[in-house]
């Protein structure tokens, strides 16, 4: 499974506030977040295998967009990010991302995805399973995993028990990531370096190891969207529970 966490219009100093684990094969390559020219330009960490973006940053009219993974489905691509790459979902705002999605799943067919489009204005959680399902994100801390968002999830025909643990697990991550009480109100980078906290805690369940070492949490992401316009980002190339974020300095 994958985690996405992501606070929008929460804080006045930064609409988008994400952090994000992306679990995967651990021989499956891949490669870290770097610059991929066009119109617009964004960074983003990039699967190596199938060439798809992981997830990005962009400067224009500074759109966020993180994908995750159903893993249900049965279309002839495997998933929306690494088989079209997100580099022809090109937008410069998340609604424009949005009609961008809903033309490329009338016009083609794909594995289950979960697509979440994120800037200052809007934010859109897209779950595609042979039907698009588009939902409007209000203002506040939201948790996707690849079984669902928000407490509501489907159960995986061959691993029932999967989908409900995935759900308890993001359930209580977003519990766990309210914002404080006005009383005693945090800042975004508080927020953020407390996700980043939850993300590497196992406690939670959302920093994957498997005893066998074929798949487990190979990377994750703290992005921030500023009101000034500013955005920043750190990486983490292995599981945040034993790697050091690091700042991406490729900044579109």
């Amino acid at each position: 499974m994958c985690t996405l966490t992501i606070a929008w219009q929460v804080f006045e100093e930064a609409p988008v506030v994400v952090a994000a684990n992306r679990d995967e094969l651990t021989d499956r390559p891949s490669e870290p977040p770097s610059v991929v020219e066009g119109d617009p330009a964004f960074v983003a960490p990039r699967d190596a295998e199938a060439g798809g973006d992981v997830g990005r940053i962009q400067r224009a009219r500074r759109l966020r967009r993180r994908h995750q993974p159903l893993g249900r489905g049965g279309g002839r691509r495997r998933t929306l990010s690494r088989s079209t790459r997100p580099r022809r979902l090109r937008a410069e705002s998340a609604a424009a991302a949005r009609e961008t999605v809903e033309a490329a799943v009338a016009a083609d067919t794909y594995d289950g995805f979960n697509l979440v489009v994120a800037d200052a204005a809007d934010a859109f959680l897209f779950e595609w399973d042979g039907t698009l399902s588009t939902t409007r994100l209000t203002p506040g801390v939201h948790v996707v995993v690849n079984v669902g968002a928000d407490g509501d999830y489907f159960e995986p025909a061959r691993r029932p028990e999967a989908g409900r643990e995935q759900a308890d697990n993001a359930r209580r991550v977003r519990e766990a990531l309210e914002p404080r009480e006005r009383s005693d109100r945090e800042s975004a980078d508080a927020w953020r370096e407390r996700a980043a906290s939850v993300l590497r805690d196992h406690d939670y369940g959302v920093c994957v190891h498997d005893p066998e070492g074929r798949y487990g949490t190979r990377s994750s992401s703290l992005v921030t969207l500023r009101a000034d316009g500013d955005a920043d980002y750190a990486f983490a190339p292995g599981p945040p529970c034993e790697t050091a974020y690091e700042p991406v300095e490729s900044q579109v």
